[in-house]
């Protein structure tokens, strides 16, 4: 191969927008959807909860006012939020609980 100074090898052809388009209209890229290489409209994406929305059952890990972690069960988000106050006593953790919409604090356990 000819390299010149700068790395690119002589002769090559740079690639243009249209070099670009002309292969996926002739469906050389893989990535671009054709007839044998669809994506199934099957397929159902998890629908993202709002930024404005609260939850409506579960227990959230808030972390400085912030929602984090959905659990099943309090026990399971009070034992999470120990262990993050434990490693950094210095942020807020609350366990919010979505039924009873009330925040409980979460302090440092003691030593």
């Amino acid at each position: 191969m000819n390299t010149q100074s700068n790395g690119k090898v002589a002769g090559a052809k740079p690639r243009t927008a249209q070099s670009s388009l002309r292969r996926a209209s002739t469906g050389e890229a893989a990535d671009i959807p054709t007839e044998d290489n669809h994506m199934s409209e099957e397929i159902k994406r998890p629908k993202n909860q709002g930024v404005g929305t609260l939850p409506r059952d579960g227990f959230v890990l808030t972390v400085d006012g912030k929602m984090k972690t959905r659990f099943e069960t309090e026990t399971e988000a009070t034992a999470e939020a120990s262990k993050l106050k434990q490693r950094f006593p210095v942020i807020q953790v609350a366990v919010y609980d979505a039924a009873a919409r009330v925040y409980t604090p979460v302090n440092a356990p003691a030593e």
